[in-house]
């Protein structure tokens, strides 16, 4: 893995804002894009001087975008929004979220239409470099002006206000200023503006959980195979036929993954004559499912992609032209609408999932020892597992009400229509966090089911699975805590362990 991200000179990906976020891979600005910074904040410079009218530069916010700044106190304006608009209460958001806020902004800085300073843009990044999180509360955002309130809360510690993490340590901001050499900025005009305008948070949370979904999405196949062989299915719902009369992108990737972990099974072979007509909806339509899932998962993609390469904020600088232009991009309905349908895709993966679990530890449909262990009754084995798979599923649908349908006016009604973008996105990714969950207990139940009725060898993904876990955590004779073993689990798919393992055997999934 390379050491930097240069910033400036192409497109940033998912990946590269994971990389950033989560593994310590450091950025730097290309010359291309230190050029356009340059150009932009010569020509805020200018109109400064000429005392002309520029919304946030010389005059307030929002609904006090009539009342004009004297040259003397735009610095003083500048400060006072990030101080104002700091305003975020509940838990502050995970140190790798607040990481990619910072990427992010900086990416739109580096795009030359915000008129921030070179210097401001080089400290930013020196910030993060250095490992510096500043304390950003989770809540507070209406999606519009972009997310004000926690890219304030980002913002303060440049000039050595709010709080930041350093190590594990909670500073002031002016300490963690010290811990990396930096000096307390006095932000020139615009410069606070700049900073608190754009979809950043929104993006950050939702781009995450984005990358978590692509990965669960591919443990959903691999889960859906262990209970599938568990459960005496058929291989041929998964057959391409079926698939190319109905073409949908993602259920034929699906389709096509479901067959390749499955293969070589001697337990599907072994009831090829069986009397079963046709599976369980839950075991026979998982690749159409799973597939709009997927769907729904690339569309996320490519507007989000799109996201985190635009400029969001406000006013835009075109240097090319020598004319600034006040708009709305700012506002996040993008990105809401994509973050509130993955949401519903999500919740559709451990919606099923948690059916397949009933399958398995019910022995009506099982046909194995009621919730999958021996001497039940003594041991209730797998049952309360079932019932948190189903508590995060009844919960997943109560998140799955998108945030995006409400507005509510802000600013003296100025801003009088918003997306709750960031909304959505926390949504999003509990809903993920939630799913984790979920799947983790479906392939610890198949791996159970597995040990418990057949010596016959399950498919080559299928049983690369179940050693991997098995590896990891132990069959259960007799109850234990399973808290711990779910953890493990989840951990295995966060880490991509089990995707690892089944991938060697198979090949790449889709």
């Amino acid at each position: 893995m390379e050491a930097y991200v240069t910033l400036g000179k192409r497109e940033l990906t998912l990946e590269d804002l994971e990389a950033v976020a989560r593994k310590g891979v450091g950025v730097k600005l290309s010359g291309g894009a230190g050029k356009r910074i340059k150009r932009a904040r010569a020509l805020v410079e200018q109109w400064v001087g000429e005392e002309r009218s520029i919304y946030g530069v010389t005059t307030g916010f929002g609904a006090l975008s009539d009342v004009s700044i004297s040259k003397k106190d735009t610095e003083k304006l500048q400060t006072n929004i990030l101080m104002s608009h700091a305003a975020g209460v509940g838990n502050p958001f995970a140190p790798e979220i607040v990481r990619a806020m910072m990427v992010l902004k900086l990416n739109d800085f580096c795009l030359g239409h915000s008129g921030i300073r070179p210097k401001t843009v080089r400290n930013l990044s020196h910030l993060l470099n250095s490992g510096v999180v500043p304390l950003v509360p989770e809540k507070g955002s209406v999606g519009a002006s972009g997310d004000l309130v926690p890219l304030a809360h980002m913002g303060l510690v440049l000039i050595g206000k709010g709080e930041a993490l350093v190590g594990n340590k909670r500073v002031s901001g002016l300490d963690a200023l010290k811990e990396c050499s930096l000096a307390p900025l006095c932000l020139g005009s615009g410069e606070g503006l700049a900073l608190v305008n754009g979809t950043q948070a929104m993006a950050a949370v939702g781009g995450l959980a984005l990358v978590d979904a692509v990965n669960i999405l591919k443990h959903a196949d691999i889960a859906a195979c262990m209970s599938l062989e568990v459960l005496m299915g058929s291989r041929t719902e998964f057959d391409p036929r079926i698939h190319r009369v109905r073409p949908h992108p993602g259920q034929i990737r699906a389709a096509d993954n479901m067959l390749r972990i499955t293969a070589d099974s001697e337990i599907i072979s072994s009831h090829r004559d069986c009397s079963r007509v046709q599976d369980a909806y839950t075991l026979r339509c998982s690749p159409q499912v799973h597939g709009a899932a997927r769907d729904c998962v690339d569309n996320g993609r490519k507007v989000l992609e799109v996201e985190i390469n635009s400029a969001t904020g406000n006013p835009l600088i075109f240097p090319d032209q020598g004319d600034f232009l006040l708009g709305g991009n700012f506002h996040g309905e993008p990105v809401a609408f994509v973050l509130d349908f993955m949401c519903i895709a999500v919740a559709e993966l451990a919606n099923i999932s948690e059916r397949r679990i009933e399958r398995l530890v019910n022995p009506k449909l099982s046909g194995l020892p009621a919730f999958l262990v021996r001497d039940n009754g003594l041991n209730s084995g797998f049952m309360i597992a079932q019932y948190t798979a189903a508590a995060l599923v009844s919960e997943n649908k109560v998140l799955s009400h998108p945030a995006s349908v409400d507005s509510i006016p802000t600013s003296a009604n100025k801003e009088d229509h918003v997306s709750m973008g960031t909304i959505a996105a926390r949504k999003a990714r509990q809903i993920v966090e939630n799913t984790e969950n979920v799947i983790a207990i479906e392939l610890m139940s198949a791996a159970q089911g597995l040990d418990l009725f057949t010596n016959l060898k399950p498919g080559k993904g299928t049983r690369a699975a179940y050693d991997l876990i098995r590896n990891h955590v132990d069959h259960l004779e007799a109850d234990r805590i399973l808290a711990a073993d779910i953890g493990v689990v989840r951990d295995l798919i966060r880490n991509g362990s089990i995707l690892a393992a089944v991938e060697t055997a198979t090949g790449a999934l889709a």
